[in-house]
């Protein structure tokens, strides 16, 4: 994976990202391929916001991978500041090829860069292939999450 690059989001990427995030049963409830203009407000957004870091995959030129990491200060934990990997996506053709470990190494790294004393995420509980991912990748099922849509 030596000819990979892992680099900070642009609007021209916005398409393949969200091809990606549209790209399995539950995306493809949620996500509009077709009207990209809320995804380009959000990547403004994002981008403005130092604590947030929309990365990609590139290989030769296209987009094959994607995560989002943020930066969380606390309190919690004598003021630990923690990450949170958020939307990790590899292009199906890419997928097994060890890419989404890759991402995961460098959100990891990119926390350490950064400060953090935790790294954590969330997962769909119907995601059962993405959670022994995260397993093999040395995390554990600590918490269990809510949402409440508004």
């Amino acid at each position: 994976m030596t000819d990979l690059q892992i680099r900070a989001a642009v609007a021209d990427d916005v398409p393949a990202i969200v091809g990606m995030l549209a790209d399995d049963p539950l995306g493809a409830q949620r996500e509009s391929p077709d009207d990209l203009g809320p995804y380009l407000t959000a990547l403004k957004r994002l981008s403005a916001d130092p604590n947030q870091h929309l990365v990609v995959a590139v290989r030769d030129g296209r987009v094959i991978g994607t995560l989002q990491l943020t930066i969380v200060p606390g309190l919690s934990r004598r003021g630990a500041t923690r990450s949170i990997i958020e939307a990790v996506r590899i292009h199906t053709d890419e997928r097994g090829g060890g890419l989404g470990s890759r991402l995961i190494e460098w959100a990891i790294d990119e926390s350490r860069r950064e400060g953090c004393q935790l790294v954590q995420l969330t997962s769909d509980t119907t995601r059962t292939d993405a959670h022994r991912f995260y397993e093999r990748l040395g995390f554990t099922a600590s918490h269990l999450g809510f949402k409440l849509p508004l």
